[in-house]
């Protein structure tokens, strides 16, 4: 500070945050890994499908759609915030009929479903056995074993 007293004309280079260059670039779009697309439903089916996370989408008055979950908060610390879903893996599984919405809340702009997946179908029941007629045991007597 006694440098700026002493020279009012002389600029100091104070430590600062590193600055970066100034460019009119725009910054180039950053990678993302290629997943299957199978990946992300399984994914996205997933979070749905875990009851810690309540998933809901929400229809705006112009059409938009919107799929968000809640983010519980993990050991880290990071959560606790509402995330969101990538709407045409959503959509697709919503046609697959994978999951299903629930109840729908109205306000003036926009519907909110609640989204769950979808009940899995029961498989194939077996055919009930004819009824016995007779007196039949069920099953044949085991013999005792003898001692002798």
């Amino acid at each position: 500070m006694l440098a700026t007293v002493d020279r009012p004309n002389t600029l100091i280079a104070l430590p600062t945050q590193r600055r970066r260059p100034v460019t009119t670039e725009l910054p180039a779009a950053p990678s993302r890994k290629h997943n299957l697309a199978g990946t992300d439903r399984a994914d996205v089916l997933r979070i749905i499908s875990d009851p810690r996370t309540p998933t809901y989408v929400t229809e705006y008055a112009n059409g938009r759609r919107r799929y968000s979950y809640w983010r519980p908060v993990d050991p880290t610390g990071t959560g606790g915030c509402y995330a969101s879903l990538p709407t045409a893996e959503c959509d697709a599984l919503h046609v697959a009929g994978r999951i299903t919405l629930g109840e729908p809340v109205v306000d003036p702009n926009r519907t909110t479903y609640r989204v769950r997946p979808a009940a899995r179908p029961q498989p194939a029941t077996r055919p009930e056995p004819a009824p016995r007629t007779g007196l039949e045991p069920i099953r044949a007597p085991r013999e005792r074993a003898r001692v002798a």
